[in-house]
């Protein structure tokens, strides 16, 4: 298509893509304010204070419908999600190869599965043992009054950071697919992937060393070889595929057919 053909094509796909956002909005908002979504991140904080009747304070008037919209909002980027990936699969999906195609496509799936993997492990494993080292720095001129905007942007962010970084896999499946990175390469990296798993998981989750290997440096370590095993399968398939296009050629057509002759 001519460039300007591209540009309308690519404001419609932003424009269905911000639409199922906001339609994912009002979703989020009424699943948070009558299903009280907002108790499901305040629980873990109210287990690490041991009350039961723990609550968060706030500080403006506003500040309760202001959390529930963000977190509405936040909600409903995630159920828009799929018509995001969808819109941005069908801009780009004809400019791939067939190859790239068969690489990306299981790494859509893939990646959610691996994302909602991370949340959940951020949010049973992770958190917790986060609040509990927080709560060690309290004394007794300390008293803990956690304000509610601040307090649910750092239980977010940490479950994002999970799920992110859950995510590796993915990466590393495009990047394959795409001729980018190599198996071969990944294996030979190794002690570097490890020494920078060690510093993103330090700044994730903080805590004692053992805490800090359970939590991210062990299946970060897994990722890597998952990682590693997907890209090689991924090159076998393509390296396959060119070997047989590659004989395909040095042998040529069969004798008495039109290419032949």
């Amino acid at each position: 298509m001519p460039f300007l053909d591209h540009l309308e094509e690519l404001r419609w796909r932003i424009f269905w893509s911000l639409l199922a956002v906001a339609i994912g909005s009002v979703i989020g908002f009424g699943l948070v304010y009558y299903f009280d979504l907002l108790e499901v991140l305040v629980a873990p904080v109210r287990t690490a204070r041991q009350d039961p009747d723990f609550r968060l304070i706030y500080l403006s008037p506003s500040d309760p419908f202001m959390v529930k919209l963000k977190l509405g909002i936040f909600v409903g980027i995630i159920l828009a999600f799929p018509v995001i990936v969808y819109q941005a699969w069908s801009f780009l999906s004809p400019a791939l190869e067939k190859d790239e195609k068969r690489a990306i496509v299981p790494a859509l799936y893939l990646g959610l599965v691996l994302f909602m993997g991370g949340v959940a492990m951020g949010y049973f494993a992770a958190l917790p043992v986060t609040l509990e080292f927080f709560k060690h720095f309290e004394g007794e001129s300390l008293a803990s009054q956690l304000e509610v905007g601040k307090t649910l942007g750092m239980v977010t962010k940490l479950l994002l950071a999970f799920g992110v970084v859950f995510e590796l896999p993915v990466v590393v499946m495009v990047l394959t697919g795409l001729g980018l990175v190599t198996p071969e390469f990944l294996r030979s990296k190794r002690r570097h992937a490890a020494v920078a798993m060690t510093a993103l998981a330090s700044l994730i989750t903080p805590g004692d060393v053992v805490t800090l290997t359970l939590l991210m440096m062990v299946p970060l370590l897994l990722l890597y070889e998952l990682s590693i095993f997907l890209s090689a399968g991924i090159t076998r398939r393509r390296r396959a595929r060119e070997e047989e296009m590659e004989r395909h050629r040095t042998i040529g057509p069969p004798e008495g057919t039109v290419e032949a002759g």
